[in-house]
């Protein structure tokens, strides 16, 4: 599976971004061979349409899933029609690596 995940910074050690289209960065997470990759979120410096951008972008990166604070409703819509699962970050997570440790428990479901 392949996870997306919104985030400041380029490591799995970087904290979150609420912010779905706004985000500077993307991680990208292979929950199968544990890989990692951080992509610079095209969305992030738009004037307009930034989470319609983000989320075309999350479409062709082929994820599953991407979970981020906020999904504004367009990018919901195109995230939704390419069947992506959405997950809300939940309350007590700060960092990407909190986000994977609960994926792996079991506790971030889509």
């Amino acid at each position: 599976m392949i996870l997306l995940i919104s985030s400041q910074g380029q490591t799995l050690e970087s904290p979150i971004e609420h912010r779905f289209g706004r985000c500077p960065w993307l991680i990208k997470y292979d929950t199968e061979t544990k890989e990692s990759q951080a992509l610079p979120n095209p969305g992030g410096r738009q004037s307009g349409g930034a989470g319609v951008a983000a989320a075309q972008f999350v479409i062709d990166q082929s994820a599953d899933v991407v979970v981020s604070g906020d999904f504004g409703p367009n990018a919901a819509n195109a995230l939704g029609a390419s069947n992506i699962a959405m997950i809300r970050f939940p309350d007590n997570v700060s960092k990407i690596n909190d986000v994977l440790e609960m994926y792996h428990q079991g506790k971030l479901i889509p």
